[in-house]
């Protein structure tokens, strides 16, 4: 049996293609690139693979053939294939080449990937360069590819494939820096809030800002067989079109996946309402400024008057957030969209834990209507693009309890420390998950809060408030300190005795 290509062997081999364009344009440009030629490598080689199996099966009956091609996840055509794009590598149109094979794979798999490469282009001067550095390029490229088999077949297991589009797109966000954070959330943080979810069987799962789909994927994971159905909606139409690849790479071809910008135009309407989920995760943009932008038309001051009857939707009405930060308008939309018994946790800066004026106003809402189930504090430096630390806040329909809970997982010995970047550890993440499982107050670690504590605390959120981490410093025993500054002297005397005698011996 011929060997199989290993999850390691892939990664490296796809990190290496990266060096044809390192140096000449940006990770956060070329990232389209690499992600999408994966993309149709791994359809390639799996039609080629079925459409091999089918020649045997069928002994060349042609019309069996396309027959059963015809019921494959994806058709291709001969000249869609990456097969026929090698063979046309050195070619000086190869980036038209390229193109038009997009465009028939788009057009004969209408249903499931319409406008997925509308915001690639292979043939592009302003992005690639000039044709003879564009060609070279995309030759070394195709090359770098065609070390890969990706028949399923030849790969170690089934996510292989799912698992390096992730890994491709981890390492493209730790190199993007600040845009990073804008296309994807760190796997141990998008693992964490999937099992303070915990999604169920039949639930709808909901991202209303899902990036690249890594948060929709996890939580979608952890439900038995799949039986889930995955719906999210993303402003920026390249990361959209990368999130709904990567649905299609871990196996989830009826993601609903919408472009367009959340706040003013959501996508997922139920007979003209927004739609309810069981569960809904979120690593919205912090504190993004002018959220209120698309109520305001053309007249850019309605920006700053924003009031609760512009939307349609009735969102607003606990609380206008200020144009120069729209986390909370992101929490209240997820709020309107949770169905009843729904489950949501949220990625957020502090700031929405004590800031005040018409934040404040909205953390009474939510405390006084009881939706608020935990406050989870992490650690600094975990997420691309920002050092700060943030907060996960986990909120609940139909709680059945007057309480919150505080955890305060920032602390050392709650993480692992990285050269650029810490990331939590299995054992981390399961400690705060078991702690939130049992709902229980565990000292220097987590706090069980009941609500008038907090209308005590005027409904501010901030963590150390609830959970003390101080550590009191041993008594000092000042007779013994004493006794060593006595002895310390009585040693420096000798020292200094001997030292003359030296001095002395030797004339000076």
């Amino acid at each position: 049996m011929s060997q199989k290509f290993t999850q390691d062997q892939i990664n490296n081999v796809l990190w290496q293609a990266c060096d044809t364009f390192r140096g000449n344009i940006d990770s956060s440009t070329y990232k389209d690139y690499i992600l999408v030629m994966l993309f149709i490598k791994y359809l390639s080689d799996t039609y080629k693979e079925r459409l091999t199996e089918y020649e045997e099966r069928y002994a060349g009956d042609e019309v069996r053939i396309k027959r059963a091609l015809d019921r494959e996840r994806f058709m291709m055509d001969e000249k869609s294939t990456f097969d026929y794009l090698y063979d046309k590598r050195s070619s000086p149109e190869i980036g038209e080449t390229i193109n038009k094979a997009l465009a028939q794979i788009e057009e004969k798999n209408k249903t499931k990937l319409r406008g997925v490469f509308k915001n690639i282009d292979f043939n592009s001067e302003a992005v690639l360069g000039k044709a003879k550095e564009r060609n070279a390029m995309l030759k070394n490229m195709l090359e770098d590819f065609a070390k890969l088999d990706l028949r399923p077949s030849k790969l170690s297991g089934d996510d292989v494939i799912g698992n390096s589009y992730e890994f491709l797109i981890s390492r493209f966000a730790s190199d993007a820096g600040k845009k990073g954070g804008e296309f994807y959330t760190p796997s141990q943080v998008s693992e964490l809030l999937a099992r303070l979810v915990k999604p169920e069987v039949n639930d709808r799962i909901y991202d209303p800002t899902c990036g690249s789909g890594s948060l929709l994927i996890r939580a979608y994971q952890k439900v038995p067989n799949g039986k889930a159905q995955i719906y999210g909606q993303e402003r920026n139409g390249q990361t959209q079109a990368l999130c709904l690849m990567n649905m299609f790479l871990h196996g989830i071809d009826d993601a609903k996946i919408a472009w367009g910008d959340t706040l003013s135009n959501p996508q997922h309407l139920e007979d003209d309402k927004l739609m309810k989920f069981q569960v809904v995760v979120a690593n919205p943009p912090f504190s993004l400024d002018k959220w209120a932008m698309g109520f305001a038309g053309e007249d850019s001051d309605k920006q700053f008057k924003m009031e609760a009857s512009l939307d349609p939707y009735r969102r607003f009405e606990w609380g206008v957030p200020p144009a120069s930060k729209g986390d909370f308008a992101f929490v209240l939309h997820m709020l309107h969209s949770l169905a009843e018994g729904g489950r949501m946790g949220v990625v957020l800066p502090h700031g929405v834990l004590f800031r005040g004026a018409s934040e404040k106003k909205i953390r009474e809402q939510i405390i006084n209507l009881n939706l608020l189930d935990a406050v989870i504090g992490l650690p600094a430096n975990l997420f691309f693009g920002t050092g700060i630390p943030a907060t996960i806040l986990v909120f609940k329909q139909n709680r059945d309890r007057n309480k919150i809970l505080f955890i305060d997982a920032s602390g050392e010995g709650y993480y692992e420390k990285g050269k650029n970047q810490n990331r939590l550890r299995e054992e981390d993440i399961q400690r705060i998950v078991d702690v939130y499982d049992r709902y229980e107050t565990v000292d220097k670690f987590s706090y069980v809060a009941a609500i008038d504590e907090i209308k005590e605390n005027d409904y501010n959120l901030n963590i150390p408030r609830y959970v003390d981490i101080f550590e009191e410093e041993e008594q000092v025993d000042m007779d013994e300190i004493k006794e060593n500054i006595k002895n310390i002297k009585a040693e420096l005397e000798e020292v200094e005795a001997q030292m003359a005698k030296y001095l002395e011996e030797l004339g000076l």
